[in-house]
């Protein structure tokens, strides 16, 4: 399983299971959940890229740096796009 996948399904586990109509999910609570951060040897930009790619509808990026990624990216699911 590659970085990505193993981001992906933390954030899904997290989607699968929302309550309110929506759930912001900031990269740096992510990729600490899931290990490995912070230090020297982090996978930020796949955390980042994973975030992305579970975007779906009108799922809104409400935060991030220049580059697209960093430890301060936010997302805003909606339930609607994610819990069927």
């Amino acid at each position: 399983m590659t970085y990505t996948e193993l981001f992906e399904a933390e954030l899904r586990r997290k989607l699968d299971h929302m309550i309110l109509p929506y759930k912001d999910i900031v990269s740096g609570e992510l990729h600490r959940e899931v290990g490995g951060y912070p230090a020297r040897s982090h996978h930020m930009p796949q955390c980042c890229q994973a975030m992305y790619n579970m975007m779906a509808g009108d799922d809104e990026v409400l935060e991030a740096p220049p580059s697209g990624k960093g430890a301060y990216v936010k997302v805003r699911y909606y339930k609607k796009n994610h819990c069927k």
